[in-house]
């Protein structure tokens, strides 16, 4: 089979990783979640301002609205995750602050979607 890299580019190994195609499926499958959980939400956020406290506990007590809460707060931070990466992946080239950087990234969204998503779960079972 002939190749169509050039003799620099094979002597540098430059190339495809074989992986780029999954996150940008994953992004755009994120992304495209989004689109109607976005709009759940604005319905959600609109609703909720017109209830009191004990109407909004026993608004998101509702399986089906603690079921989309936590999905879109849990594809957001996911969909934050994956842009925030490729962002730091593209632009910082320092191996050591690059590495830094995609940790902290995988931290704080991991870790601010689990807390956003357990306060759901927390006040849609009853805990708060």
């Amino acid at each position: 089979m002939a190749s169509y890299r050039t003799p620099l580019s094979r002597a540098r190994g430059l190339g495809s990783a074989k992986h780029g195609v999954g996150h940008w499926i994953g992004e755009r499958v994120g992304g495209a979640a989004l689109v109607p959980l976005t709009l759940w939400a604005i319905y959600a956020a609109i609703r909720l301002a017109a209830l009191d406290y004990y109407g909004a506990v026993e608004w998101i007590s509702s399986p089906l609205n603690m079921t989309l809460m936590a999905l879109t707060i849990a594809i957001s931070f996911w969909h934050m995750h994956s842009g925030l990466r490729v962002v730091v992946e593209d632009y910082i080239h320092k191996t050591l602050t690059k590495t830094g950087l995609l940790l902290l990234n995988l931290f704080v969204c991991g870790l601010a979607g689990a807390l956003a998503v357990l306060s759901v779960l927390k006040v849609a079972l009853g805990g708060a």
